[in-house]
């Protein structure tokens, strides 16, 4: 049964209540529940996007609701079709799963009103989907995929698409479970939640959904210039001699530094959040003497609290730990400081509880904050557990099936909220996991513990380009990669040089690894020499070059980063969003854009001195190494010697200097 409404669509059966309104410009939320609609459920949405202009009709054949150039069409037996208000082109389409029963909706009663949910549409011979947030399956264009809908190292659930039908969804639900593109039909799936929530929008051409989805779910802030830097980081500095005298030595050799890293087991147990006075016997003067180099300190936090810290009978006490169903702490098994090489049960704090958020910042505060720590690394945020146990987790906010997703969105949200109390405009949180939305508090996402092999340098990139369509303009690699890597192998070396060209044209520039030699993992344990100058003359020379060419890059990146935040559009992104009307542009899945002017053909073979390149059709471009202007609309077998990789720069532009 069809409900009249002025400026909604609803629908009611025996089944479930449907409701359609606008969301924003060229947008529409829909909503499915068994009972009531409910307002206050979990989501990514950052409010009431306010009224909107929206044309609602009525008639034997359905009802429709118009919101700018989309236009959503109700069936008298309540399905939905998506299509482009000015011309009817066909965008999305929900489909029933058989001609009888279940029509493109399944409610499966599980406990506490809550159930296990389907949404079905209709599969596109055609369609390219990319975004979903980052995974490891090496994949640019994710039709034809099975993506779980889970937090993972590595692997990031940001549970937002855009096609290219030219229509954006957000599934706006942190409840587990997973999507599937497949040839026959596209399925989105909840374990359990209590309702479907989802956002479709459209716009003309991809940049402009990214817009739209920005609006939604809330735009990044201004990044600020120092974070555009280099980044000096390896597992680990033992000691703050160790990281100081790296730091002396960048300034010694005329390299540039923006950050240095301390990394984990600084402190005295998990959950204590301070500095070790052992090995960093005055983070006071270390932070003074860094910022007389222009060098700021980040630390890294982690969500863990094990039973030796001085906080965990108060927070046990307090109720601010992930519990079981029953209530009893989740554990997950990790070395602690002082506990040989043996692991403990160690337990997390619950970050979807406010007053949780609250007493970790009152801690950080105290011990990093005061003493002039201000750039935060938020390791291991998923946060990670093994097993993986959802069906007998509670947080604050409700059963893990329900709302684990969220976990590091409210994680980064705390610190954000907590450094803006304090006064801070630049908040910069780098974080290991993320979902929709976390773009908003300062996340800069990293792709994780990655191998250090050319594939896993290949699937970064694929990596990178979805989480720019994800909606997070701030992201990074480990260069180098995190697992392993000799800086004695020349052929590691290689790698090296190749991921570090890579790495300069990334939003966030930073080494991270844990090289060879590596002891095992245990509190005290650290890895190989993972500095500028430690793979050798030849490798070292290049990659202080790309240094200083980062360098030059700076003012340029900036300007991208100012347009991140004021629209949406993110600095590193696939060649079809500038160039949409450009096909074989959908197919380039190994070069990228970042901004306008620059276009990047990453090397990822061993061995590789040449490659091919796409050059967008709509204007020239011009071969940054010889200077050489090409027409656009073809593709280049280009020179790639070890020294760079091929640049080109839109003819004309005013881009810094390459070579």
């Amino acid at each position: 049964m069809r409900q009249q409404d002025t400026n909604r669509l609803e629908f009611r059966s025996s089944e479930h209540v449907l409701r359609v309104e606008p969301w924003g410009p060229g947008s529409v939320r829909v909503r499915a529940a068994r009972g009531d609609i409910a307002g206050d459920l979990p989501g990514a949405l950052a409010g009431d996007p306010g009224p909107a202009e929206a044309v609602v009709s009525h008639g034997p054949d359905g009802s429709t609701l118009t919101v700018g150039d989309l236009r959503a069409d109700l069936s008298p037996s309540g399905e939905l079709r998506f299509s482009r208000a000015g011309d009817g082109t066909e965008l999305l389409s929900e489909a029933p799963a058989h001609f009888a029963w279940p029509g493109p909706r399944l409610f499966t009663a599980g406990t506490d009103g809550r159930h296990r949910i389907e949404q079905r549409f209709a599969a596109y011979d055609d369609e390219k989907i990319f975004g979903l947030g980052q995974h490891t399956h090496g994949l640019l264009d994710q039709k034809h995929t099975v993506i779980d809908l889970v937090q993972r190292n590595g692997e990031v659930t940001i549970p937002f698409v855009v096609s290219s039908r030219g229509y954006g969804l957000l599934w706006n639900t942190p409840a587990l479970g997973r999507v599937e593109f497949a040839a026959n039909g596209t399925r989105w799936v909840a374990d359990s939640a209590r309702q479907i929530d989802y956002w479709v929008t459209t716009g003309a051409g991809p940049a402009e959904i990214l817009g739209h989805y920005a609006d939604a779910t809330g735009h990044a802030p201004p990044l600020p210039e120092w974070a555009t830097g280099f980044w000096q980081s390896k597992l680990r500095y033992r000691s703050q001699e160790e990281l100081l005298e790296v730091a002396r030595e960048h300034r010694r050799r005329g390299l540039p530094l923006s950050v240095i890293v301390v990394d984990y087991f600084h402190w005295t147990h998990l959950g204590d959040w301070r500095f070790d006075t052992a090995d960093w016997p005055d983070p006071a003067a270390m932070v003074k003497e860094l910022d007389a180099m222009g060098v700021k300190l980040m630390v890294s936090i982690w969500p863990s609290v094990s039973p030796l810290s001085e906080n965990y009978e108060e927070m046990l006490g307090q109720g601010l730990l992930v519990t079981t169903e029953e209530g009893a702490p989740l554990l997950h098994r990790f070395p602690d400081t002082g506990f040989g090489g043996h692991s403990l049960g160690v337990a997390f704090y619950d970050a979807t509880e406010p007053r949780a958020r609250a007493y970790v910042w009152s801690k950080v505060k105290k011990n990093y904050y005061d003493l002039g720590v201000r750039v935060w690394w938020l390791d291991a945020c998923e946060p990670e557990i093994f097993p993986e146990r959802p069906a007998v987790t509670h947080l604050a906010a409700g059963p893990a099936r329900e709302v684990a997703n969220m976990y590091p969105l409210e994680h980064v949200r705390g610190f954000y909220e907590h450094m803006r109390a304090e006064g801070e405009q630049d908040v910069v949180c780098l974080v290991r996991s993320a979902w929709a939305g976390s773009q908003r508090f300062g996340a800069a996402l990293w792709s994780g513990d990655v191998p250090s092999t050319f594939e896993s340098l290949n699937a970064q990139v694929r990596a990178g380009l979805n989480v720019a369509m994800s909606g997070l303009p701030w992201w990074t690699t480990d260069i180098g990669g995190f697992h392993g890597g000799d800086p004695e192998s020349e052929e590691y070396r290689e790698l090296m040089v190749r991921w570090f060209q890579y790495g300069v044209f990334c939003p966030l520039f930073r080494l991270h690894g844990h090289r060879e030699p590596r002891d095992g993992f245990h509190a005290g344990h650290s890895g190989g020499p993972n500095e500028v100058w430690s793979y050798g003359e030849r490798a070292s020379a290049i990659i202080a070059g790309q240094l200083r060419l980062r360098e030059r890059l700076r003012g340029y990146i900036m300007e991208q980063m100012r347009e991140a935040s004021r629209s949406g559009l993110p600095p590193m992104r696939p060649l079809f969003v500038d160039f949409p009307g450009d096909e074989p542009s959908w197919r380039a899945d190994d070069q990228f854009l970042l901004g306008p002017d620059l276009l990047v053909a990453p090397v990822l073979e061993a061995g590789a001195r040449s490659r091919a390149v796409h050059l967008p059709g709509g204007t020239s471009w011009t071969d940054t190494a010889t200077g050489t202007d090409h027409p656009g609309g073809r593709t280049l077998r280009v020179e790639a010697p070890l020294e760079h990789i091929p640049v080109f720069a839109r003819t004309g532009s005013r881009v810094p200097r390459i070579r």
